[in-house]
């Protein structure tokens, strides 16, 4: 048996460089969005406490977890710059996952917390000062631009990114419906648009909130990414010259953006293994993106005579007491 493992790492330190360029960049991008954000919600709970309004006070309760999902995402960007040690073999690249789910979470409670209040002012509508709210969301609407704005600039190809990101543009989002429903306060004295607005953005908060909860979650999960299907990229590695069999194949993501695959390949007679191997790395990174792969390469004639010297029944994709998932085979047979 001549087991062979590699991790396909290609062009390591230049995409170490420009990965710690991209999150320097990320990180001034969501200071300056954070920085806006927090100048505006002290202003808006005033006007909100002031004015009445439910609406303008979600608004402000919805910047606050807005605010939240920067500071995490600035902390999680932090910790998962650190390197790999001790026990934490990946580092703590997972802490951007973690954020995100954070986020998602906070926009579920949130949203059940003024769905309830919503409906309350409904039925009971209070006293409204309309022109402060219309006002006020029109100030937001400008502020929530630029905050999103300048998120969008940060790489939201990352789960954490993304989190904050949808926490803006639903109070993007808030804001106009409570600049909608100021102006029929202001024209029309209708009390209950506030209670309406604020369901409208509820249902927006509840779409984003599952959206990050259930991406995050397959990430935990170590569910394959988005756009890889274990069995086609199976099937593919099977498919190739010189392969026999794929077993034991795992495709995960350690963080968003960074897609991971190990497998046990099995060569047949008289092919070389290095040789496969590359060619296998090859096709992993052109066909799927996979940079980071671990694949464990012996020759089937080698592992079968081991196997069955152990068990005299044994077969090549019997290796493993505990299979884990399917094999892929170069030709259909039975098995």
């Amino acid at each position: 048996m001549s087991p062979d493992h590699h991790h396909g790492h290609g062009a390591h330190d230049h995409e170490a460089h420009s990965h710690g360029v991209t999150a320097d960049t990320d990180r001034r991008w969501l200071s300056l969005a954070l920085a806006l954000i927090t100048v505006f919600i002290a202003v808006e709970s005033v006007i909100a406490f002031i004015s009445g309004s439910l609406a303008l006070l979600s608004d402000a309760a919805h910047m606050l977890t807005d605010a939240a999902s920067i500071v995490l995402a600035l902390v999680a960007m932090r910790l998962s710059a650190r390197p790999a040690r001790g026990g934490y073999t990946f580092g703590l690249k997972r802490a951007e996952i973690l954020s995100a789910q954070a986020n998602g979470l906070s926009l579920l409670l949130l949203a059940a917390w003024l769905g309830y209040e919503a409906i309350h002012r409904i039925i009971d509508p209070p006293e409204i000062e309309g022109w402060m709210v219309l006002v006020t969301a029109l100030v937001g609407i400008v502020v929530n631009l630029i905050a999103t704005w300048c998120i969008s600039k940060a790489n939201r190809t990352s789960l954490n990114v993304e989190g904050a990101y949808q926490h803006i543009l639903n109070d993007l989002f808030a804001f106009i419906g409570t600049a909608v429903a100021g102006l029929i306060m202001l024209t029309t004295g209708f009390a209950r648009a506030d209670g309406i607005a604020t369901l409208l953005v509820v249902v927006l908060m509840i779409k984003a909130g599952y959206g990050l909860v259930r991406d995050s979650g397959r990430v935990l999960l170590q569910a394959a990414p988005d756009g890889l299907d274990p069995d086609a990229i199976g099937d593919r590695l099977a498919s190739h010259d010189g392969v026999a069999e794929v077993h034991d194949l795992h495709v995960w993501a350690i963080t968003s953006g960074h897609p991971t695959l190990s497998a046990h390949v099995i060569v047949e007679e008289g092919e070389d293994c290095h040789a496969v191997r590359g060619e296998l790395d090859g096709l992993l990174v052109q066909n799927y993106g996979i940079t980071h792969s671990t694949l464990q390469v012996d020759h089937a004639p080698e592992l079968h005579d081991v196997l069955t010297a152990a068990r005299p029944k044994a077969t090549v994709s019997a290796h493993c007491p505990d299979p884990h998932g399917p094999a892929h085979f170069a030709e259909p047979h039975d098995h």
